[in-house]
């Protein structure tokens, strides 16, 4: 496939990025081009925590690099995304509302993430293949392609083995670049899209350990290197000696009080400090692309650190933007080391990977956005069915268009979708109406549309089933449609001429109406026909007082059928209760 300088779509803030990390790729192979060799491999990065659910915040993470990858994909190279699964980092609090897990997981804090057991019931090996499993599962979804690497696998196989000595060795420059920027920690912690520096920072100041952050620092000097004890697994450890000739190493631990000497050049049992570790994963893999979150770029920050400690190990920093925080409709920031804040997996189960993959792709990343939970997802999904129908009839943006694209497919192929996407608001009354009644969704959906009724449930799918997740999970249970079996005969007996009226227009016009767009016809002009217009005039003929009156019948159907003010689109429930069931409440 031929190589080509800029995107055939446009230039968004992907492609942009893309231009960049092209430029970037090949100014680190130079010749590659001129001398005929293959172009170099791009290599972009992410890194997860598995060290409770892996949140909606965390997956910015990975899609901008992915979507930044894809990109690059679509142009004709060859792209490596690495997802670093930081799975050899310390377990630092037990998270609430963790099903199956208990207190007596406080015991494990301070051991790596992978020797800490999986929460009961769990199917998985431990902890972090618990958190890492589910995160897979949505990446698949979601249709991103990544070469993950175990941390764990890394350090304890010795991959890292002469990187480690050579920090060791250097660990006299790696201090003097820290010592710009220690300054006298306080108790305030920020929340962060990577945990590790909190942990690490829990990890000293619980522990009673003279450990920073960026490695231990004591009478015997700085170290950037910290053991995992070699009795009881935890990171509560000091460094006393080192000599570099022998690579011998002392430790002892805080926690046990175990101590030991070992040799570094073959001892697998430890890892380099969040701030150390970081740099020097840069330089191995040569990673040329990896975003960070706004709390690893800021002044004194990892990203800015390790952009100086990342030459000690001979590498280059990478481009870093910063991205934002994603928040949830109603709720505050999220923090992976906090229980119950909604995972990748929470999000597809109420909607289409295209819609979530759309939220990440058409917001630059240090713009912040939320994901709707609430009943803010019928809006969004209004919103992307009309940019579906513009960039279908060529009316939409190019910058739209574009976001739209990434949505809807990678360099791979599109992303199986559902072939009748009816509108999600719609879906969501009517899964509610029905109650899980399939027979009747398909009745009920089948006369949205009579001259192109649905031949089978499956051709909304999975959009109403992720509609139908959605009332099941995230709307309150006083909130739910129960059509009523009986009418109201007391507030139909109490209604005055005019109210009567407007319920014989509405019950005379429903047989040559039936149908969502006739119904909308109807229950909207009947007010204007009673105010001597006709059901056919625009808001712009009619005098303000009709939205009064149209507000006033609304109300009273919803009380007549549901006992509410309020409830789902008029039009679907009528359709919903079938008309004879509509006849009987309106007093026929």
């Amino acid at each position: 496939m031929p190589i080509v300088a800029q995107s055939t779509e446009t230039t968004d803030w992907v492609s942009r990025f893309a231009d960049e990390v092209i430029e970037e790729s090949e100014r680190r192979a130079p010749g590659a081009k001129t001398s005929g060799a293959a172009a170099p491999v791009v290599v972009v990065a992410s890194g997860l925590s598995p060290s409770g659910p892996i949140h909606l915040g965390n997956l910015r993470e990975v899609m901008t690099p992915h979507l930044v990858a894809d990109e690059i994909r679509r142009r004709g190279y060859q792209v490596r995304h690495l997802i670093s699964w930081d799975d050899y980092d310390r377990y630092r609090k037990v998270p609430a509302g963790v099903p199956g897990v208990d207190e007596t997981w406080a015991e494990h804090i301070g051991k790596p993430l992978t020797s800490v057991p999986a929460p009961k019931g769990s199917p998985h090996p431990n902890w972090a293949e618990h958190f890492k499993a589910a995160m897979v599962e949505s990446l698949a979804e979601l249709g991103v392609e990544f070469d993950g690497i175990s941390q764990t696998e890394q350090y304890t196989s010795g991959v890292y083995r002469e990187q480690i000595l050579h920090a060791m060795k250097h660990r006299r420059d790696i201090d003097a670049i820290l010592a710009q920027y220690r300054t006298k920690k306080t108790p305030a912690k920020k929340q962060q899209q990577k945990p590790v520096d909190e942990a690490e920072l829990e990890a000293a100041e619980g522990s009673g350990a003279a450990a920073e952050d960026d490695g231990s620092s004591g009478s015997a000097g700085y170290f950037p290197y910290k053991p995992y004890c070699g009795n009881c697994e935890k990171d509560l450890t000091t460094v006393t000696s080192y000599d570099d000739d022998s690579t011998e190493l002392t430790y002892s631990c805080t926690s046990c009080g175990f101590s030991e000497t070992v040799r570094l050049n073959e001892f697998n049992r430890g890892k380099l400090v969040w701030k150390v570790d970081w740099p020097m994963r840069w330089a191995y893999e040569g990673v040329i692309f990896e975003p960070s979150g706004v709390d690893h770029s800021s002044p004194g920050s990892s990203f800015q650190v390790g952009g100086q400690i990342v030459g000690i190990f001979g590498g280059e920093q990478p481009i870093g933007p910063m991205y934002a925080f994603v928040g949830i409709s109603g709720m505050a920031k999220m923090s992976s080391s906090k229980g119950g804040v909604p995972t990748p997996a929470d999000a597809l189960k109420i909607m289409e990977p295209q819609l979530l993959r759309w939220l990440y792709a058409r917001r630059r990343p240090n713009q912040s956005f939320k994901v709707a939970f609430d009943q803010e997802i019928q809006r969004l999904y209004d919103e992307w069915d009309r940019l579906e129908a513009k960039v279908a009839d060529g009316s939409a943006l190019p910058a739209d268009v574009a976001a739209h694209s990434r949505a809807v497919r990678t360099a791979s192929g599109e992303l199986p979708r559902t072939p009748r996407p009816l509108p999600y608001r719609t879906l969501a009354s009517v899964a509610d109406i029905t109650a899980g009644h399939e027979d009747q969704a398909l009745r009920i959906l089948s006369d949205l549309d009579p001259a192109n009724p649905l031949a089978s449930l499956d051709e909304a799918r999975p959009r109403y089933d992720k509609a139908e997740a959605w009332i099941n999970t995230h709307v309150p249970a006083d909130q739910r449609t129960i059509v009523r079996d009986e009418p109201d005969t007391e507030l139909l007996k109490s209604l005055d001429e005019q109210g009567r009226e407007s319920l014989r227009l509405l019950l005379d016009g429903l047989a040559g109406n039936w149908s969502l767009d006739g119904l909308t016809h109807l229950v909207y002009g009947v007010p204007k026909v009673q105010a001597g217009f006709s059901a056919d005039a625009t808001p712009k003929e009619l005098p303000a007082e009709i939205k009064t009156a149209q507000r006033s019948f609304f109300a009273l159907l919803y009380q007549l059928l549901v006992s509410r003010d309020t409830g789902p689109r008029l039009p679907t429930l009528l359709l919903a209760a079938g008309q004879d069931r509509v006849r009987h409440l309106l007093g026929a």
